[in-house]
């Protein structure tokens, strides 16, 4: 079953307890929801984005994070994505895929280079991401084919590889 298409809109400060809830519910634990709000306060978040049902209920959300590369000789633009959360209810509805695709484009409209995440293998390869081993990069959390990157501007990958690192919220995540 699909929803309608949800509204998805950035985050304002009134959603803050409402993401929290949301993240907490959909991970089953407050570390994923810990992280954003860490993030958040750290100025850590480039993108932070909220899907809404009819009745403006929060349902699902959107996190994106600047990341370094070892070797990254052109200063190139990149950034995590993680986490992202849709309430259990409203699982396997393509609300998930509308926040990512959102995300995307949020991204494109901002330059940056290229996109990471630490995902599921059979499931982000749908929205353009390919095995980041692929593209030279390594990660820290030995995710193997669940690292993935897409590059969002020509020549976003173009001789950058080498070890990822995630904005410091995530060193705390551990």
């Amino acid at each position: 079953m699909t929803i309608e298409r949800c509204r998805l809109r950035i985050e304002q400060p009134a959603d803050t307890d409402a993401i929290y809830r949301l993240i907490t519910e959909a991970f089953q634990n407050e570390a994923e929801a810990h992280l954003v709000d860490t993030m958040r306060e750290r100025g850590e978040l480039l993108i932070s984005a909220v899907a809404e049902d009819a009745q403006q209920q929060v349902i699902g959300h959107i996190a994106f994070s600047p990341v370094t590369v070892a070797t990254n000789p052109k200063s190139l633009s990149g950034v995590g994505l993680a986490p992202m959360a849709v309430s259990p209810e409203h699982q396997r509805q393509g609300v998930g895929s509308q926040l990512i695709q959102y995300g995307l484009d949020r991204c494109r409209e901002l330059n940056v280079d290229f996109v990471v995440v630490l995902g599921h293998p059979e499931y982000y390869p749908r929205f353009g991401f390919q095995v980041a081993s692929d593209c030279g990069f390594e990660n820290e959390y030995g995710g193997d084919d669940a690292f993935m990157a897409q590059e969002l501007t020509p020549g976003g990958l173009f001789d950058c590889n080498g070890l990822v690192k995630y904005c410091s919220a995530f060193a705390d995540l551990e």
